[in-house]
């Protein structure tokens, strides 16, 4: 049984009887917490690796190509070396300065297509602008592509097919599944309609499979009246990259509410000079919520996790036989 964090808001409705008492409306309201999750998987993940070590079987292992110095892609990367290094696996780093040709690029991506020891890899993004992404993405063999970008999963996701998807989605839906959300049914909105997040979140949340079977309708910086649409939400899935852009009169009472957000903003309260924000202006949206993930520490910590789970499927080959 999880330890869920919980918020009780408390309202005094006062009756029209001078003689009657007050009486309180108490509203539950569930922080979702990814880190605590986070950290459970690892450790199941770490229990398999000790299995597969103890039967004589290969240690998974992945890798991960860096191109240039930017500050989020470098801590990104660290962080999921440190997370292999934790849980058992092997890693490799292959670093290149921006200024690699595509060609270059697109040489190393072949090394690791036909390295049999790498179980899967990823190309950090972004990439420098004289590299096109869709072309590393596409020459990427798909079955070491755990981070599911690659054409033919996307392809097998749509279809319902066993396939890596990709880590946001992958994590937004094991916080469905460790809390027991129920989405069949439920009126779905996703704000965002990026590759990476907003459309394939979309196509799983209609899918036919458990998270799924919700009536989804997603949003982007073209539509009209997205106050009017989220407020109809059973669930909001907020990834648009713009801080604070779902506000309290944007969500119906009850809703559940995911905040893909991590957008770096100055602050003068912080040793580092900047804070993370998310999409969601928390401190209005959460008291009218059953569940909502904070930022940081909801949906972030998922993202690392589930490309170690990919990771994992791909070492025991059971998406790709």
């Amino acid at each position: 049984m999880l330890n869920y964090r919980e918020v009780w808001n408390v309202e005094t409705l006062h009756a029209t009887s001078l003689h009657s008492k007050p009486l309180l409306n108490k509203k539950k309201m569930i922080i979702i917490d990814g880190k605590k999750i986070s950290a459970e998987i690892r450790q199941e993940i770490a229990a398999d690796v000790v299995k597969i070590k103890e039967h004589g079987g290969k240690i998974p292992h992945l890798a991960a190509v860096l191109v240039g110095h930017d500050g989020g892609s470098e801590t990104y990367v660290a962080n999921k070396i440190k997370a292999c290094e934790e849980i058992g696996f092997k890693s490799t780093l292959i670093r290149h300065e921006d200024s690699v040709s595509e060609q270059e690029l697109l040489l190393s991506v072949k090394k690791l297509n036909e390295e049999p020891d790498i179980d899967g890899f990823i190309v950090q993004l972004p990439l420098p602008a004289h590299i096109s992404e869709q072309k590393i993405t596409e020459a990427i063999d798909h079955k070491k592509d755990v981070d599911g970008f690659h054409p033919v999963n996307v392809g097998r996701m749509v279809i319902n097919l066993p396939c890596y998807i990709s880590a946001t989605p992958f994590g937004i839906l094991t916080l469905f599944e460790r809390y027991n959300i129920d989405t069949v049914g439920k009126n779905c909105v996703i704000i965002g309609r990026s590759n990476i997040v907003g459309t394939p979140m979309s196509i799983l949340m209609s899918r036919k499979a458990k998270p799924g079977n919700a009536t989804v309708t997603l949003c982007h910086s073209r539509t009209k009246n997205i106050a009017e649409i989220t407020r109809s939400a059973d669930i909001v899935i907020v990834a648009m990259g713009i801080p604070g852009f779902l506000s309290g009169d944007m969500v119906n009472e009850g809703a559940i509410v995911i905040d893909v957000g991590t957008t770096r903003v100055k602050s003068e309260l912080t040793k580092s000079g900047w804070k993370l924000m998310g999409d969601v202006k928390f401190d209005e949206v959460a008291p009218k919520c059953s569940y909502i993930t904070p930022v940081p520490g909801g949906v972030g910590p998922m993202t690392i996790v589930s490309l170690l789970r990919n990771t994992l499927l791909a070492a025991k080959r059971e998406i790709y036989k």
